[in-house]
Protein backbone atom coordinates (compact mmCIF):
# COMPACT_ATOMS: atom_id res chain seq x y z
CA UNK A 1 0.00 0.00 0.00
CA UNK A 2 2.77 2.43 0.90
CA UNK A 3 4.41 1.92 -2.48
CA UNK A 4 1.16 2.61 -4.32
CA UNK A 5 0.81 5.97 -2.54
CA UNK A 6 4.36 6.89 -3.46
CA UNK A 7 3.63 6.24 -7.11
CA UNK A 8 0.45 8.29 -6.95
CA UNK A 9 2.31 11.31 -5.53
CA UNK A 10 4.77 11.58 -8.40
CA UNK A 11 1.99 11.82 -10.92
CA UNK A 12 2.53 12.99 -14.47
CA UNK A 13 3.02 16.75 -14.71
CA UNK A 14 -0.07 18.65 -15.82
CA UNK A 15 0.34 20.89 -18.85
CA UNK A 16 -1.94 23.88 -19.19
CA UNK A 17 -2.31 25.16 -22.72
CA UNK A 18 -2.57 28.79 -23.75
CA UNK A 19 -6.14 30.10 -23.43
CA UNK A 20 -5.48 32.69 -26.14
CA UNK A 21 -2.92 33.33 -28.89
CA UNK A 22 -0.39 36.04 -28.06
CA UNK A 23 2.69 37.05 -26.12
CA UNK A 24 3.42 35.23 -22.85
CA UNK A 25 4.13 37.45 -19.83
CA UNK A 26 5.00 36.36 -16.26
CA UNK A 27 2.16 37.09 -13.83
CA UNK A 28 4.50 39.40 -11.86
CA UNK A 29 4.50 41.78 -14.85
CA UNK A 30 0.70 42.25 -14.96
CA UNK A 31 0.01 45.95 -14.15
CA UNK A 32 -2.49 45.03 -11.41
CA UNK A 33 -1.35 43.99 -7.91
CA UNK A 34 -4.19 41.48 -7.49
CA UNK A 35 -2.54 39.41 -10.24
CA UNK A 36 1.14 40.46 -10.02
CA UNK A 37 1.32 39.70 -6.29
CA UNK A 38 -0.46 36.38 -6.93
CA UNK A 39 -3.31 37.23 -4.54
CA UNK A 40 -5.60 35.14 -6.72
CA UNK A 41 -3.08 32.35 -7.27
CA UNK A 42 -0.25 31.15 -9.46
CA UNK A 43 -0.46 31.51 -13.22
CA UNK A 44 0.64 33.37 -16.32
CA UNK A 45 -0.62 36.19 -18.49
CA UNK A 46 -0.91 36.67 -22.23
CA UNK A 47 -1.14 39.81 -24.31
CA UNK A 48 -3.72 38.67 -26.87
CA UNK A 49 -3.16 38.77 -30.63
CA UNK A 50 -6.36 36.93 -31.59
CA UNK A 51 -9.97 37.06 -30.48
CA UNK A 52 -10.64 33.44 -29.48
CA UNK A 53 -10.41 32.35 -25.86
CA UNK A 54 -10.18 28.56 -25.52
CA UNK A 55 -10.08 25.95 -22.76
CA UNK A 56 -6.52 25.49 -21.41
CA UNK A 57 -7.40 22.00 -20.09
CA UNK A 58 -10.21 19.45 -20.02
CA UNK A 59 -12.80 20.25 -17.40
CA UNK A 60 -16.10 21.84 -16.47
CA UNK A 61 -17.14 25.50 -16.66
CA UNK A 62 -17.83 26.51 -13.06
CA UNK A 63 -18.18 30.27 -13.40
CA UNK A 64 -18.97 32.90 -15.98
CA UNK A 65 -18.76 36.46 -14.69
CA UNK A 66 -22.05 38.36 -15.16
CA UNK A 67 -20.00 40.93 -17.11
CA UNK A 68 -18.67 38.08 -19.31
CA UNK A 69 -15.00 39.14 -19.01
CA UNK A 70 -13.93 36.10 -16.96
CA UNK A 71 -14.52 32.35 -17.05
CA UNK A 72 -13.77 29.79 -14.35
CA UNK A 73 -12.95 26.20 -15.21
CA UNK A 74 -12.44 23.21 -12.92
CA UNK A 75 -10.13 20.60 -14.40
CA UNK A 76 -10.68 16.87 -14.05
CA UNK A 77 -8.01 16.89 -11.33
CA UNK A 78 -9.75 19.63 -9.30
CA UNK A 79 -7.60 22.56 -10.33
CA UNK A 80 -9.64 25.77 -10.54
CA UNK A 81 -8.54 28.03 -13.37
CA UNK A 82 -9.70 31.59 -13.92
CA UNK A 83 -9.22 33.25 -17.30
CA UNK A 84 -9.60 37.01 -16.83
CA UNK A 85 -9.68 38.90 -20.14
CA UNK A 86 -8.13 42.35 -19.79
CA UNK A 87 -7.83 44.61 -16.77
CA UNK A 88 -10.86 46.48 -15.38
CA UNK A 89 -12.99 44.84 -18.08
CA UNK A 90 -15.76 44.27 -15.54
CA UNK A 91 -16.66 47.93 -16.22
CA UNK A 92 -17.67 47.05 -19.82
CA UNK A 93 -20.61 45.06 -18.49
CA UNK A 94 -20.30 42.39 -21.20
CA UNK A 95 -19.76 44.74 -24.15
CA UNK A 96 -17.29 43.17 -26.58
CA UNK A 97 -17.55 39.67 -25.07
CA UNK A 98 -19.37 36.79 -26.76
CA UNK A 99 -19.38 33.80 -24.38
CA UNK A 100 -19.95 30.48 -26.15
CA UNK A 101 -20.30 28.20 -23.11
CA UNK A 102 -22.52 27.91 -20.05
CA UNK A 103 -21.84 26.96 -16.45
CA UNK A 104 -21.84 23.18 -16.16
CA UNK A 105 -20.57 22.61 -19.71
CA UNK A 106 -17.79 20.05 -20.10
CA UNK A 107 -14.98 21.30 -22.31
CA UNK A 108 -11.82 19.85 -23.82
CA UNK A 109 -8.46 21.54 -24.45
CA UNK A 110 -8.83 24.00 -27.31
CA UNK A 111 -12.64 24.27 -27.19
CA UNK A 112 -13.72 27.86 -27.84
CA UNK A 113 -15.04 29.55 -24.68
CA UNK A 114 -15.53 33.10 -25.91
CA UNK A 115 -14.80 35.53 -28.70
CA UNK A 116 -13.53 38.98 -27.69
CA UNK A 117 -13.81 42.12 -29.79
CA UNK A 118 -10.40 43.51 -28.85
CA UNK A 119 -10.78 46.51 -31.17
CA UNK A 120 -13.69 47.64 -29.00
CA UNK A 121 -12.28 46.50 -25.64
CA UNK A 122 -8.74 47.88 -26.15
CA UNK A 123 -9.94 51.49 -26.23
CA UNK A 124 -12.09 51.24 -23.12
CA UNK A 125 -9.85 49.56 -20.54
CA UNK A 126 -6.30 50.16 -19.20
CA UNK A 127 -4.93 46.92 -20.69
CA UNK A 128 -6.04 43.82 -22.63
CA UNK A 129 -3.44 41.58 -20.94
CA UNK A 130 -5.21 38.34 -20.01
CA UNK A 131 -4.16 36.57 -16.80
CA UNK A 132 -4.85 32.85 -16.33
CA UNK A 133 -4.59 31.92 -12.66
CA UNK A 134 -5.04 28.76 -10.66
CA UNK A 135 -7.27 30.13 -7.92
CA UNK A 136 -6.83 27.15 -5.61
CA UNK A 137 -3.03 26.94 -6.00
CA UNK A 138 -2.59 28.09 -2.37
CA UNK A 139 -4.19 24.88 -1.11
CA UNK A 140 -1.69 22.64 -2.85
CA UNK A 141 2.02 22.11 -2.55
CA UNK A 142 2.46 21.80 -6.28
CA UNK A 143 5.21 23.42 -8.29
CA UNK A 144 4.26 25.80 -11.11
CA UNK A 145 6.71 26.27 -13.97
CA UNK A 146 6.23 28.90 -16.64
CA UNK A 147 7.21 27.96 -20.17
CA UNK A 148 10.34 29.45 -21.69
CA UNK A 149 8.30 30.30 -24.81
CA UNK A 150 7.47 33.96 -25.41
CA UNK A 151 4.68 33.46 -27.96
CA UNK A 152 1.80 31.03 -27.72
CA UNK A 153 -0.97 29.57 -29.86
CA UNK A 154 -4.39 29.09 -28.23
CA UNK A 155 -5.04 25.49 -27.23
CA UNK A 156 -1.66 24.29 -28.54
CA UNK A 157 1.25 25.84 -26.64
CA UNK A 158 1.89 24.48 -23.13
CA UNK A 159 2.34 27.62 -21.04
CA UNK A 160 2.36 26.24 -17.51
CA UNK A 161 3.58 22.88 -16.18
CA UNK A 162 2.34 21.79 -12.78
CA UNK A 163 4.31 19.17 -10.87
CA UNK A 164 3.27 17.47 -7.67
Amino acid sequence: MMFKNLLKKSSTPIQLKAPITGEIVPLEKVPDPVFSQKMMGEGIAIIPKEENVVAPADGTIIQIAPSKHAIGLKTNDDMEILIHVGLETVSLDGEGFNVLVEEGDHVSVGDKLMIVDFELVRNKVPHIITPMVITNSEQSNKEYNLTAETECKAGQTSVLTING
